[in-house]
């Protein structure tokens, strides 16, 4: 599968952002679809997940303002990010994987990443 993510930009704190990631796959709904980020210098971390039955998880420092979801006939997935801080900026990956899981080594398929960049 490929994943091409789009929708980062510059934003200012409290502002919203979609991202979408459209895949090249003819079995996109049977897959795990994941968001992570990753900030200068540190490791990349889990901020959503949603199953290919529409079960959704999230990191504890996106509840309530981030929400995934995914629409099967698209094949294509989407992180709408509201209440935006600057600690949220960060290169924003979409990934695919065959289970249910928040960790990135479960993941077999990313896209190249697209830039989030929140201003105080």
């Amino acid at each position: 599968a490929q994943l091409v993510e789009s929708g980062g930009g510059l934003v200012q704190a409290g502002g919203s952002l979609r991202l979408t990631c459209a895949a090249s796959t003819q079995t996109f709904s049977s897959y795990d679809m994941g968001w992570f980020r990753q900030a200068p210098g540190k490791e990349r971390m889990f901020v959503a997940a949603i199953t290919w039955n529409g079960n959704t998880l999230y990191a504890d420092s996106v509840k309530g303002r981030f929400t995934i979801s995914r629409d099967n006939n698209r094949d294509t997935v989407y992180l709408q990010m509201n209440s935006l801080k600057p600690e949220d900026t960060a290169v924003y990956y979409c990934a695919a994987s065959t289970v249910e899981s928040t960790s990135s080594y479960d993941y077999d398929y990313w896209g190249q990443g697209t830039q989030v960049t929140v201003s105080s």
